[in-house]
C-alpha cells in the first residue's frame, strides 16, 4: 500500500556520488554563508548510519557553492556523499556510503560545531524474488521474515534507501496513486507499525491481510508487507536514518 501522507520536496534514496566533505571548514567560507538556523540530526541525537545531514539557513542562499564549502565533517570515517537543495534556505548532505556505527559525528556548519551520534547499523534487506525481509544488526543476521512486495502493476522500487520516519498508525489511501476507492483494487486502510522508506509512499508495515502471501508471492501496491508481529518488531528495532536495500 501507498500512504496518503504528503510528498516531501526531495527523496533520500540513491544520491549521486561526490567526494566527502572536508573534515575542516574552508578558510573564509563561514563569512560567505548565511547564518545557520538549524542542523538535523539535532545536537546529541542518535540516528541510523545512513542518516542525511540537513542544514537550514536564515535567508535564501545566493551562493550555494560557498554554503556547501562552509560545511565539514569529523568522524572515525567520513563517507562519500553529495549536497542537494530542498529549497533556497535548506541544504542536505546525503551519504552514499554509511557513517561508522556507534560513533560521534561532528558537523561544522558556517564555523559552528554540532554533534550527533550513530547507533548500531540496523540494515534491512528486502528480496523481491525470495519474498523475504532480512535484518542485520552490526553485520549479523538477527531476523529473517516472510514478506510480500509490490505486484507487477505496482512494483516495489529496487535500490538503496534510508528510513525516513515512523508512523503508528498511518492512513493509506489508493487515491494517492491514482486508484479510485470504488475500484476492485481501491483501499483506504489504517496501517500500523509503518516505517517510511521513500517520500513517494513506500513503507515497511504490518499487513495482516497478506500473511498468506508473505514468503510466497508479491501482492502489495509497492510497500513491503510483514505480519503484525514482525512489523512491530522491526518498528521497535529500526531507527530513523537506518539503511534499507531492496533487491530484485
Amino acid at each position: 500500500m501507498l500512504a496518503v501522507v504528503g510528498v516531501a520536496a526531495a527523496a533520500v534514496a540513491a544520491p549521486s556520488v561526490a567526494p566527502a566533505a572536508s573534515a575542516s571548514v574552508a578558510s573564509g567560507a563561514s563569512s560567505a554563508a548565511n547564518a545557520v538556523v538549524s542542523v538535523s540530526p539535532g545536537e546529541g541525537d542518535t540516528v541510523g548510519v545512513a542518516a542525511p545531514v540537513t542544514i537550514r539557513f536564515a535567508a535564501p542562499v545566493a551562493d550555494r557553492a560557498a554554503a556547501e564549502q562552509s560545511v565539514g565533517f569529523t568522524a572515525p570515517a567520513v563517507p562519500h556523499g553529495a549536497f542537494s537543495w530542498v529549497d533556497d534556505t535548506t541544504m542536505r548532505w546525503t551519504p552514499s556510503e554509511r557513517w561508522p556505527s556507534h560513533s560521534t559525528i561532528t558537523v561544522v556548519a558556517a564555523g559552528f560545531p554540532h554533534k550527533f551520534r550513530t547507533g548500531a547499523e540496523v540494515l534491512g534487506i528486502a528480496s523481491l524474488s525470495q519474498h523475504t525481509f532480512i535484518v542485520k544488526i552490526d553485520g549479523k543476521v538477527v531476523k529473517t521474515m516472510p514478506a510480500s512486495m509490490g505486484k507487477p502493476k505496482h512494483p516495489t522500487p529496487i535500490g538503496s534507501f534510508t528510513t525516513l520516519e515512523k508512523q503508528n498508525p498511518v492512513i493509506m489511501d489508493s487515491r494517492t496513486i491514482g486508484i479510485p476507492l470504488n475500484s476492485p483494487e481501491g483501499y483506504r486502510l489504517t496501517v500500523y507499525d509503518a516505517v517510511r522508506v521513500t517520500w513517494g509512499g513506500v513503507y515497511v508495515h504490518a499487513a495482516p491481510w497478506s500473511v498468506a502471501s508473505q514468503g510466497k508471492t508479491n501482492v502489495s501496491h509497492g510497500c513491503i508487507n510483514l505480519s503484525t508481529e514482525n512489523a512491530a518488531w522491526y518498528y521497535n528495532t529500526v531507527g530513523i536514518g537506518d539503511p534499507v536495500i531492496i533487491e530484485a
